[in-house]
């Protein structure tokens, strides 16, 4: 898939999985920076230690094992939506099996599961997994349901989403609330790349993506209606519902702002 997929972040998503070398790189570079801000918390705080009562040694041991190994990449990969340090370096982004932005859970789960397959056993269990997995998933993957996938970063060259115009009036009245966002984002790079396809196997694909998408979509579309075609109006009427009800909520936000900014009732306001 050289077209990639495009995301929100203006960056385009190979989909391919990214290689064993690569990850390893990151993965190396990623452990490297903890040990480092490991090294430099002792190092600032090695005065209160010696303070600490030697019983509570123990428990402050597994409090920073706990903050290095958990909570530091959970951090990391949640607010970077799956690219941490190593990973940006080596252009990588750790993404779900749909190819949407990892979570909190995602980020958790590949954190917990690391401690036994990546520090205490240096990286050999998730060596091996890794390279018995198509996808060169480790098992926190396995068990958070993402892979690492390479990053290619440039401007959007997808063209532009028009909706037919004689599909206009059944779109604007069709219930596609529910469509999931991988699906959608197979569909976009299908229509994206539909010119690049073998005949046969993009009238195959489109037959395939257009009786998924139909699932979701009620009333059909009008028979007869090419499967290009019906996915391009419910991807172009589906971007102009989110559109707009990111405007409704941006509007709703400002209202709300205003409110809190007033003074309680029965107080005059000297600017006005």
């Amino acid at each position: 898939m050289r077209d990639g997929i495009l995301i929100g972040e203006g960056v385009v998503l190979d989909a391919r999985p990214a290689s064993f070398v690569t990850r390893g790189l990151a993965l190396f570079l990623d452990m490297l920076t903890l040990f480092v801000a490991l090294f430099a918390l002792l190092f600032a705080t090695s005065g209160s230690l010696e303070l600490v009562d030697p019983d509570f040694a123990p428990a402050i041991g597994i409090a920073l094992a706990a903050l290095v190994m958990v909570v530091i990449p959970t951090t990391v990969e949640t607010l970077s939506r799956g690219r941490s340090l190593g990973k940006l370096a080596l252009g990588i982004r750790v993404v779900r099996d749909d190819g949407g932005p990892v979570r909190f859970r995602h980020a958790f789960l590949r954190a917990l599961v690391g401690i036994g397959e990546i520090w205490l056993t240096l990286g050999s269990v998730a060596l091996v997994a890794s390279l018995t997995n198509d996808k060169g998933k480790r098992l926190g993957d396995m068990a958070a349901g993402t892979y690492a996938i390479r990053v290619r970063g440039g401007r959007p060259t997808l063209a532009p989403l028009v909706m037919p115009p004689y599909l206009a009036a059944w779109a604007s009245h069709a219930d596609m609330r529910r469509l999931p966002d991988g699906l959608a984002l197979a569909a976009r790079q299908f229509l994206a790349r539909a010119n690049k396809l073998h005949p046969a196997s993009r009238a195959r694909l489109g037959q395939e993506l257009a009786g998924q998408v139909e699932r979701y979509v009620a009333p059909g579309p009008p028979p007869g209606t090419h499967p290009e075609t019906f996915l391009l109006a419910v991807l172009a009427e589906r971007r102009d519902r989110d559109w707009a009800t990111a405007q409704r909520a941006q509007a709703l936000a400002g209202e709300q702002a205003e409110l809190l900014h007033r003074l309680p009732y029965s107080i005059p306001d000297p600017t006005r």
